[in-house]
C-alpha cells in the first residue's frame, strides 16, 4: 500500500494543490483543492493507494509560492515523476525545457520533441500531463496565439501566460 502527501496553498487563480511521494517528487498537481481529482491522474502503476494531507511540502510548497510571486524559474528544480508512453514522457521533459514568457504553438512543440507531425501526440501531451505548473503545458498555444485547451481553465492559463510575459 502506498501512500501520497498533499498539500494546498492559496494562489492569485485559486487553491492550488500538490502530491508527492516519499522522495518529494510531484506525482500530480493543479489549481484546485480535491485531492483525489489529482490523485486519478497518476499514472495506475504510480497511483497511491491514499493520500494523507500535509500542512506544507518543504521545497516544494515553496517553490510555487516563489513562482506566484514572479520567481518563475524555481519550479525547474523540483522533480516529477511521471509514466507513460516513450513519446509522451520525451514531450514532457521538453516541456520543462520552454521558457517564461516563450510560449510555443502545439506544432513547434511538436517540432521540439522530435515529431514534427505529431501534433496531436503534443496536444495529448499537454491534455495528459498531471504534473500542472512543474510541467508547464500552459506555456502550448495554438497558432495564431489562440489559448487552446487546459484542464484547470482559460483564465488560470491565461493569467500564467500574463504572470510569465510580465
Amino acid at each position: 500500500m502506498t501512500t501520497g502527501i498533499a498539500a494546498t496553498q492559496d494562489t492569485p487563480i485559486g487553491p492550488f494543490t500538490t502530491i508527492v511521494d516519499d522522495d518529494q517528487r510531484v506525482l500530480a498537481s493543479g489549481w484546485t483543492a480535491d485531492i483525489e481529482e489529482l490523485r486519478i491522474l497518476i499514472h495506475p502503476t504510480m497511483r497511491p493507494d491514499t493520500v494523507r494531507s500535509a500542512a506544507d511540502l518543504g521545497t516544494v510548497t515553496a517553490a510555487v509560492d516563489a513562482y506566484h510571486r514572479g520567481e518563475l524559474d524555481r519550479i525547474d528544480d523540483v522533480p516529477v515523476a511521471q509514466r507513460s508512453g516513450e513519446f509522451l514522457m520525451h514531450a514532457w521533459d521538453v516541456l520543462r525545457t520552454v521558457e517564461p514568457g516563450a510560449p510555443v504553438t502545439y506544432s513547434h512543440f511538436a517540432e521540439l520533441s522530435g515529431r514534427p507531425a505529431a501534433i496531436r501526440g503534443a496536444a495529448s501531451a499537454c491534455a495528459r500531463n498531471a504534473a500542472a505548473l512543474f510541467v508547464p503545458c500552459h506555456r502550448v498555444v495554438r497558432i495564431g496565439g489562440a489559448l487552446g485547451g487546459f484542464r484547470w481553465g482559460l483564465p488560470a492559463k491565461k493569467w500564467l501566460l500574463a504572470h510569465e510575459a510580465a
